[in-house]
């Protein structure tokens, strides 16, 4: 799996060490060479895992798909994005991440609910 482009439907043969990358990425982090780039390209599937040869230099709009099942190989590639964010435990087990809606809070005003008794209602007489 390639960590630079999560979407990656196909892998590709390097021209230059014959070996299969995801990326250009993977190719520079793996390798001491320099990427050899050639409009003869081989890819390999990952849906069907059969592998085919297509032209870079007469690409058209029906190459961006495997000729085998149809997969549709050429996509906007998704990268990771860092995030920060709050990760709890399963609110069913550990439920103190949820705020309670009825819970007052300090500043909020009283609300008068029918839980809720007047405070005059305490009073005898």
């Amino acid at each position: 799996m390639c960590k630079h482009i999560l979407n990656a439907q196909v892998s590709i043969r390097s021209p230059c060490c014959r070996k299969w990358f995801d990326c250009p990425e993977c190719h520079a982090e793996q390798e001491t060479h320099p990427l050899l780039q050639k409009f003869d390209m081989t890819f390999a599937c990952k849906k069907c895992k059969k592998c085919f040869r297509k032209d870079a230099s007469e690409f058209e709009e029906a190459d961006e798909y495997c000729p085998n099942c149809d997969n549709h190989f050429v996509l906007d590639a998704l990268t990771p994005k860092a995030a920060i964010s709050v990760e709890g435990a399963d609110v069913r087990v550990d439920s103190r991440m949820i705020k309670d809606e009825r819970a007052k809070g300090k500043g909020e005003p009283d609300k008068v609910t029918m839980f809720d008794p007047d405070q005059e209602a305490d009073k005898l007489g």
